[in-house]
């Protein structure tokens, strides 16, 4: 009998493993593998030029995050093969890739590595940008009842967009694409051999709906004859819930990842969804934000209701017997890395040195020590566009305020305050639309090492910010639910509940909000609501900027 589950976190620059003791919830190891390719925005690795707004990655860094992470975890624990019950993954999403019917990616074929529209395109890929446009131009006008359901537009970064871009720009990879997968469950078809598509992915990226199915063939056709032959073609049947299995490892399988040939193997998952279930979330009222380079806002509730700007509303989507609402922001870590890769001066870097400090710290510190609302600075956390609420990837970043006296570490809590209210205004859309936010907890990369970034988001929210452990992250989740897909039999659990709550949990700090702070960045939130309505809805002078850019 199984005493340990296997959870792979596929992220958008790295892999990770945990190994999680199914009797006590300890990790008892995890593995990281960087992406030889990283992320592919400028040229393939043979050279080729990419557009701006492309975001791509190469299918073989999955495998090998297979093959490095997963024996590592044995080697270091002296943990048997035998002793694995099940192993779970989870990717970003829609990160998806065109692959033939054998499960081959396209991108690994000698003829197809020049061929942009053959690799995976990530979720933050925005190349679609124009299409999902179209996309909700036409569901608008038809009366589509999906719509409202993804908070009345469709996303560059979801799933159709991505796949029209490449039935009008790529025939020859569309002809020879027996399928558009998903990345998540592309390695759990490497893993046990047979494709099973899951809800979470097809459910929030790709407009699947219980009961319902894919948008309607009217529709599809009316937007392109091709893609409605495409969405028929190329997309599995229906998609099976988290926590389900999806079949057992295969000598393929097993050499990949150095478990046993029959170890279980649950359907793939989203990197932020399953964080629910790492967190000890299991009923309502409790909104997650999973923040990293990005950040995703995770909530269940027993109804569904139309939220405006919201990334999708999926029965069964994050947890069985739920209604799973996502929410989200482009550019939270990636922000903070483009401010200190391309505008922070040299000073800054010197002393940090002579400190013995990141570059990080050594701002966090110095922004410590400013008061709410004392650099005179207000941004716009757009600089990879909107996700929610307004759903528009064609946005970009503004800072208002700056002077001439304006220093390096005010900009950076400016940074940070923009993502809090960015935040704010998210649970607010929820709070107005009847959907309840009663409790904030955090998980992802950032808030363990921030605590000023986590104090802000309290102090901003007017709410206790309660975080997660590092390791109570997206490669847990999925270890938790290939407990489930395992089963009692094999050594996991018979339900989802019982193995939230045993394995699932946070561990981490809580931030209390201060009155006095809250006061304050409540009168700058009201300037944030301002900037945003504007530039997000009224004035188009970001993307007329982008058009003048683009023809120039």
């Amino acid at each position: 009998m199984g005493r340990y589950a296997v959870g792979v976190d596929f992220g958008s620059l790295s892999g990770r493993a945990v190994l999680v003791d199914l009797r006590t919830g300890e990790v008892r190891a995890s593995a990281v593998y960087a992406y030889p390719h990283a992320v592919m925005s400028r040229a393939l690795p043979d050279g080729t030029p990419l557009p701006d707004d492309w975001a791509l990655q190469h299918p073989q860094d999955y495998l090998d995050v297979l093959t490095h992470t997963v024996p590592e975890l044995l080697r270091s624990t002296g943990v048997s093969k035998e002793d694995v019950a099940a192993i779970g993954v989870d990717c970003t999403a829609s990160t998806a890739l065109p692959v033939r019917t054998d499960g081959k990616a396209l991108s690994l074929l000698p003829e197809f590595q020049s061929h942009p529209h053959a690799y995976v395109k990530m979720w933050k890929h925005h190349g679609a940008q124009r299409l999902a446009d179209e996309m909700t131009r036409a569901a608008a006008e038809r009366g589509e009842d999906f719509l409202p359901y993804y908070g009345g537009r469709v996303s560059s970064e979801w799933s159709l967009p991505k796949l029209w871009e490449i039935v009008r720009d790529d025939p020859e990879v569309c002809r020879a694409a027996d399928r558009w997968v998903e990345a998540a469950d592309w390695v759990v078809w490497q893993l046990c051999g047979k494709f099973t598509p899951n809800a979470c992915a097809m459910g929030y990226k790709a407009f699947w709906r219980k009961g319902k199915g894919y948008p309607s063939r009217d529709y599809l056709a009316v937007l392109d004859e091709r893609l409605l032959r495409a969405v028929e073609q190329k997309f599995g049947g229906d998609p099976l819930p988290p926590g389900s299995p999806a079949g057992f490892l295969t000598k393929k399988g097993a050499a990949l990842t150095g478990l046993a040939v029959g170890t279980a193997v649950a359907v793939g998952g989203v990197d932020a969804h399953v964080c629910v279930p790492a967190a000890g979330i299991d009923a309502p009222g409790t909104l997650l934000a999973i923040i990293g380079t990005s950040t995703c806002h995770m909530l269940l509730s027993d109804r569904a209701v139309p939220v405006p700007g919201v990334c999708g509303v999926v029965e069964d989507g994050i947890l069985p017997g739920f209604f799973g609402y996502e929410a989200g922001q482009t550019c939270v870590g990636d922000g903070f890395a483009w401010y200190l890769d391309n505008c922070l001066p040299a000073s800054c870097r010197d002393e940090a040195r002579q400190e013995g400090k990141s570059l990080h710290a050594y701002l966090r510190e110095r922004a410590a020590r400013l008061a709410p609302g004392e650099s005179g600075l207000l941004a716009l956390d757009w600089l990879n566009g909107n996700r929610s609420v307004l759903t528009d990837a064609s946005l970009s970043g503004l800072l208002v305020g700056a002077t001439l006296r304006t220093r390096p570490e005010e900009i950076y809590r400016a940074l940070l305050e923009s993502t809090a209210f960015g935040t704010r205004r998210i649970v607010e859309n929820f709070r107005e639309h009847g959907v309840a936010v009663e409790h904030f907890a955090a998980a992802g990369g950032i808030p363990p090492k921030d605590p000023l970034m986590m104090q802000i988001y309290a102090d901003v929210l007017g709410m206790p910010v309660r975080t997660a452990d590092p390791a109570q992250n997206p490669a847990l989740g999925s270890a938790i639910l290939a407990a489930v897909a395992a089963g009692k039999r094999r050594g996991g659990f018979d339900s989802v509940s019982e193995a939230v709550r045993t394995l699932g949990g946070l561990s981490g700090s809580v931030y209390t909000p201060d009155p006095a702070a809250h006061a304050v960045y409540d009168r700058l939130y009201a300037e944030y609501r301002t900037l945003h309505d504007y530039f997000g809805l009224e004035n188009n002078v970001m993307k007329r900027l982008r058009e003048i850019r683009a023809g120039s």
